[in-house]
């Protein structure tokens, strides 16, 4: 039952994901906005989940959020690709900045999910 979950939260996670994207993308190269977004969410999730006792690998409750929402919403493939592609088209500035905010939002999104947290208990 618990793969079963895990895959229909892994689904919700994606689609997710997707729709970000849709409604985000421009053309115009530049930092992946969509993905940072997605990137920066999921983070703040697993660290709120791990703050309340269910880390991603912790019962029924971590993997059906943590491993299937949480790792299908967030992707640090794409992350990669896309700064990438920036410095191989001489956007060594965007590639860095993309670099930059995405740790800065992961720096913030985990205390940030720690304090939420913090609130329920």
């Amino acid at each position: 039952m618990t793969v079963l979950l895990v895959a229909l939260a892994g689904a919700a996670g994606a689609v997710l994901r997707h729709l970000v994207h849709v409604l985000l993308h421009r053309e115009r190269p530049g930092v992946a906005w969509p993905t940072l977004i997605v990137n920066g969410v999921g983070t703040l999730l697993l660290a709120l989940l791990g703050s309340l006792g269910s880390a991603p690998t912790d019962g029924v409750t971590g993997a059906v959020l943590g491993i299937g929402f949480c790792g299908a919403l967030t992707t640090y493939s794409t992350f990669a690709a896309q700064t990438v592609a920036l410095a191989e088209h001489r956007r060594r500035r965007a590639a860095a900045a993309n670099v930059a905010l995405t740790l800065l939002v992961g720096a913030i999104a985990v205390p940030a999910g720690i304090l939420l947290g913090g609130l329920w208990d």
